[in-house]
């Protein structure tokens, strides 16, 4: 059923679980044992029914149907899967290395998301404490 869906929408669809993905992670600060599988859903539904024009667009037997859920449960593990494997990357280690030392943190990072983040954070760009990930 997802498969049937226009590139557009699939694309729209991957950006949307990013999107969601980026902003939940970051209402958690990326403490991976504040991580909710159900709490991200419910942002990820929040944002769709928000901000997603393609959701909008489904027609409403689209919504409803059970096979098309279970779809978008597999690829919405796959998007995550994806970013959270993704190395951040030489320009971000650096960057990273520059804004700790200026700013005599020490933080550890795993993906490319992760490491956004943090120089956000780092530069001022973001209002959150961060917290020492252990």
């Amino acid at each position: 059923m997802l498969k049937n869906l226009s590139s557009g929408t699939k694309i729209s669809i991957t950006r949307s679980i990013k999107t969601s993905f980026e902003q939940y992670m970051a209402s958690i600060q990326w403490q991976e044992n504040k991580y909710d599988i159900q709490d991200f859903i419910a942002a990820w539904r929040t944002y769709i029914n928000e901000n997603a024009s393609w959701y909008k667009n489904l027609s409403d037997e689209t919504k409803n149907n059970v096979e098309f859920h279970q779809e978008l449960a597999v690829k919405i593990n796959e998007t995550i899967a994806k970013i959270l494997s993704e190395e951040p990357s030489e320009k971000q280690v650096e960057k990273l290395e520059l804004l700790q030392g200026k700013s005599g943190t020490e933080y550890d990072y795993s993906c490319k998301l992760e490491a956004k983040y943090l120089i956000e954070i780092l530069e001022g760009k973001k209002k959150h404490d961060l917290h020492t990930k252990d």
